[in-house]
């Protein structure tokens, strides 16, 4: 037991054993490789929208979409660096934000106070208008002759906290600006998200759109391949542990970012068991914890609103696999309302909360049609998601 060591020998003794990783941050998810396996396409693509750049012409505002780790954050911000810095060599001023909208900000005023510092200016997170802050963003990147990316990540989230009038504001304010010129584009996993957008915005924005497809199973040992030649010391992986982890990723939708978590955790629980190679039971441990600890995740960062959602699908299910419906949770939902002091959602609101949860794995939900009595949601509840811990993080959350 620990409390039978000394401290200092517990961790020298650390320190002294070897590890089954040699540059573990190759395997995280900030960072940027050299080259990008099998996207050669869409490095192009972008290339060709941006490149008018380089003779200060305003490149069209495009959106990519795809699913989370097909390689889209990667390539737009690897393409917009690398022109930037043939601006440069050029003569040419071509500069860029970038803003992760679900991480950041999700007011308009936080957008635009990011903006403005990214331009130079440094601006209080209070106090001032969201039109003062827009204004001092504008006029900062007005004062020189220049393309301006704004590249926003996950814009669906700002959309959908906000509104879309910011896009038209932006986009409007080309009309207005005497040197500078603004080009956005915009990164979203949900392909279907602008079709909600205003009309006017839609115009005004006359993008154009990018689908990134997932990685195949081939290409994400391609990409696990590459990582592995410094991420690991020689001989640490077992036979067969990069085709596991991904098969894995491939069987959920392609995402290398999974591939990569999955490989950097086997590794880890391999270094706690000081077995000085990475297994495939290692990499099995690492998929199951990656689950439970995602979800878990996701459950204690969710409005309350939603929490009290998701905990109306638990108590309905009550540990089965069966598919229950809309109506059904909703019910629950409303009395469970009232015992934690929430004002109810209406029903519509809770579909498009029932919606997320579905793109975030946490349930299983499809449309079907009942006739004459219109069209409801079957929804199953993912394993992960039904766990004794899951159900207390709610009931802490919540206070039931």
């Amino acid at each position: 037991m620990l409390k039978e060591r000394s401290l200092a020998n517990f961790f020298d003794e650390y320190l002294k054993k070897g590890s089954v990783f040699g540059d573990k941050s190759r395997l995280q998810t900030n960072y940027k490789p050299e080259d990008i396996p099998h996207r050669d396409l869409q490095l192009e693509q972008v290339g060709v929208i941006i490149r008018p750049a380089l003779r200060l012409e305003r490149p069209s505002n495009f959106f990519v979409y795809g699913k989370t780790g097909t390689g889209k954050t990667l390539v737009v911000t690897k393409m917009v660096d690398f022109l930037i810095e043939t601006a440069s060599g050029a003569g040419v001023f071509v500069s860029s934000a970038y803003v992760n909208c679900k991480l950041d900000t999700d007011t308009v005023y936080g957008l635009f106070t990011t903006l403005a510092r990214e331009a130079g200016i440094d601006l209080p997170s209070t106090g001032l208008s969201t039109d003062d802050v827009s204004g001092a963003f504008f006029s900062a990147i007005d004062k020189k002759k220049q393309v301006f990316f704004i590249v926003l990540d996950e814009i669906d989230h700002l959309i959908k906290k906000a509104g879309d009038d910011f896009l038209y504001k932006l986009t409007r304010q080309n009309e207005q600006l005497l040197n500078a010129q603004v080009a956005i584009i915009g990164i979203s996993n949900d392909l279907m998200f602008a079709d909600s957008l205003d009309p006017r915005v839609k115009s005004s924005l006359s993008q154009e759109e990018l689908v990134f497809p997932p990685y195949n199973a081939v290409e994400l040992q391609d990409i696990l391949n590459d990582r592995t030649l410094s991420a690991f010391a020689e001989g640490a992986l077992e036979t067969g542990v990069v085709e596991k982890c991904a098969a894995y990723a491939a069987r959920e939708h392609g995402d290398a970012r999974r591939a990569l978590d999955l490989l950097r955790v086997a590794g880890e629980l391999a270094d706690r068991k000081s077995s000085g190679k990475v297994s495939i039971a290692d990499v099995d441990g690492a998929e199951e914890k990656i689950e439970r600890d995602k979800v878990a995740d996701i459950v204690s960062t969710q409005p309350k609103q939603a929490q009290v959602v998701l905990f109306s699908i638990i108590s309905v299910t009550n540990g089965s696999s069966k598919f229950i419906f809309t109506g059904e949770v909703y019910e629950v939902y409303r009395r469970l309302c009232q015992t934690v002091g929430l004002r109810p959602l209406t029903q519509r609101r809770v579909s498009d909360i029932l919606s997320e949860f579905d793109m975030l794995g946490v349930i299983t939900a499809r449309v079907i049609s009942k006739g004459r009595h219109g069209r409801t949601r079957e929804i199953m509840l993912a394993e992960q998601a039904g766990t004794v811990s899951v159900r207390r993080i709610l009931q802490d959350a919540l206070g039931i």
